[in-house]
């Protein structure tokens, strides 16, 4: 059912890790279980440069965890560990000021934005699409939309879910990616007329847009090269705040 159509007057659908934030996804599973790290390193490399699936990358990381993470170990991972790009809460708060509608779109659990929220680490945001793996009661600190997401592809589904609830045009809309696993996403949106921004981008995205004629509208942060190694310390540089005059264009399409 569509909602107030004037209520958000465009929408940012964005990645979270290495995109919005200089850690993984998994980073809370190897803080409890440090002896993990390799193998949960090179499955999430895997399904970022899209050479498994994320189902199969949630198969594997099942078999290796002892349990799920519970909330006391979410939490003390984030009490010790949370960390964005400069200007991320920023961006977000700005979003929410000026009628734009802020989804996080990602692979990493529900429950690690559960904990987020609920800790007031990030102002609120309107929609969240995360892995069922590890979701957490509800609780009033929830984004109200929470979206369920099993394989990137689901990303795209997602986004238009949300675009059409509130009546948003496609052309209104930003996707934020940084890998090959957001490739899927990017090629959904390129198809609509959204606007595809690549930060902090990875060979993998650049890679997979390339090889099927899809054109990245904006760069922002680093633009790695093939093997080229992150550089965490100078990606924490770039402030994240600045993207706002990239959606002010869009604004005014």
């Amino acid at each position: 059912m569509q909602e107030t159509s004037n209520k958000y007057k465009a929408m940012i659908s964005t990645d979270w890790n290495e995109c919005l934030a200089p850690t993984g996804p998994f980073d809370p599973i190897a803080f409890c279980w440090p002896e993990l790290k390799t193998e949960l390193e090179a499955i999430f490399r895997q399904y970022t440069g899209n050479i498994i699936t994320l189902g199969q990358a949630v198969e594997r990381l099942s078999r290796l965890l002892p349990h799920p993470l519970t909330k006391e170990q979410m939490d003390a991972y984030l009490d010790g560990h949370f960390a964005t790009y400069k200007g991320v809460p920023d961006l977000i708060e700005w979003c929410s000021e000026n009628h734009i509608l802020f989804m996080i779109n990602t692979t990493a659990v529900i429950g690690f934005f559960q904990r987020i929220f609920a800790k007031g680490l990030l102002p609120p945001v309107a929609a969240l699409s995360g892995h069922d793996m590890i979701v957490f009661p509800a609780e009033n600190t929830d984004p109200p939309i929470i979206l369920p997401l099993h394989e990137t592809s689901d990303k795209a589904i997602n986004t238009q879910q949300v675009a059409r609830r509130f009546g948003i045009d496609p052309y209104k809309i930003i996707i934020i990616g940084d890998s090959g696993g957001d490739g899927p996403h990017f090629e959904w949106g390129a198809s609509q007329g959204c606007h595809l921004i690549g930060s902090m981008t990875k060979y993998s995205l650049q890679s997979y847009c390339t090889s099927r004629g899809i054109n990245i509208t904006t760069y922002f942060g680093i633009r790695y090269d093939k093997d080229q190694p992150r550089d965490p310390r100078r990606e924490m540089q770039f402030d994240f705040f600045e993207l706002r005059d990239v959606i002010e264009r869009v604004l005014l399409k």
